[in-house]
């Protein structure tokens, strides 16, 4: 029986599109015990998930690395056959250094590289989806090319949203952690407008940090906004999404919750664009972004915490039209 370990550490987005890794393991070799790593916050995403045998997680917050050992000695009381890791910095290398396997597979980009048994290239500027990008890792096992990620909310998760399903609804996810990555307020606010004229209610979607932007958004409308930040886990939003007349997005980790959940999508891409690979992939799904020739457009891989030009025109020259949003 084979088993493996998936590594990736970084962020909310990235953990989800790491999903068809495992999906393409557990089809290709039924039997295999997979299991994954990722860090504190992270392994909500995983739950549920009936492919994944253990989920080992990197809690920064006991002490980078102090928790950083902890987590080598859960990975070294296995052997593994095979250790891909998604993740291009040091900390995840340690982790694949350290753990007993057959086989380590990785990024050329990882400062571990030269230890790796077989890697791939990495680049944003390919033009190709990461989650294809990352099942070239697994191109040796004969892969597919590209797959749909995957997220597992459960009975109770549904249960839990269905209080919040009046009729026909639409999701909006108007925060990011890059400021040049978040569609401008008084966009969403047209938005809304738009949406509310088609009847249906609205529904603010975001984690803790996200309340105060909500609330602002939701102080125009005196009824038929509701803001759910920081009252929804991360699969309990995935299940309200799911069934969602469309859900708008920013380039950020809701858009990719939408594409586990095969849910409609919009997404505005403001500074950054969708060639780096981390669009939509649910099946009704469109991106949404600046017609006008920006020459600043893209100002960077990912996002900032403001506008280096001070105008942000990426965002603010998008166009919020009834034509433009369906």
């Amino acid at each position: 029986m084979q088993r493996f370990l998936i590594i990736q550490t970084a962020f909310l987005g990235d953990v989800i599109l790491s999903t068809p890794i495992i999906s393409e393991l557990n089809r290709i070799y039924p039997e295999a015990k997979i299991d994954v790593v990722v860090r504190k916050g992270n392994e909500s995403l995983l739950a549920n998930n009936p492919k994944i045998n253990h989920v080992f997680v990197w809690n920064k917050q006991e002490g980078k690395y102090k928790s950083l050992l902890k987590t080598i000695k859960g990975i070294r009381k296995n052997n593994y056959d095979e250790v891909i890791t998604l993740q291009r910095y040091a900390n995840a290398g340690l982790m694949t250094k350290f753990a007993k396997t057959k086989s380590r597979v990785g990024f050329d980009k990882n400062a571990f590289s030269g230890m790796y048994s077989i890697t791939a290239p990495h680049s944003l500027e390919d033009g190709i989806h990461e989650v294809e990008r990352n099942l070239k890792l697994i191109a040796h096992h004969n892969a597919q090319s590209l797959l749909r990620p995957e997220m597992y909310p459960s009975e109770d998760d549904f249960e839990e949203v269905e209080k919040y399903k009046s009729g026909h609804y639409y999701c909006l996810a108007p925060a990011s952690v890059w400021e040049t990555k978040k569609l401008p307020t008084s966009k969403w606010t047209t938005l809304i407008e738009l949406l509310l004229e088609k009847g249906g209610e609205v529904k603010l979607l975001g984690g803790p940090t996200d309340i105060d932007l909500c609330g602002d958004i939701q102080k125009a409308f005196p009824k038929g906004v509701q803001n759910l930040a920081g009252k929804l886990s991360l699969l309990q939003s995935a299940a309200l999404m799911k069934d969602a007349r469309m859900n708008y997005v920013n380039d950020s980790g809701p858009l990719h919750i939408a594409s586990a959940m095969n849910a409609p999508t919009r997404a505005f891409f403001c500074s950054t664009v969708p060639q780096f690979g981390f669009g939509p992939l649910a099946e009704n799904a469109r991106v949404i972004e600046t017609t006008q020739k920006l020459d600043c457009r893209p100002c960077g891989f990912h996002g900032h915490k403001k506008c280096p030009l001070g105008h942000f025109d990426c965002g603010h020259s998008i166009e919020i039209s009834e034509e433009n949003i369906q």
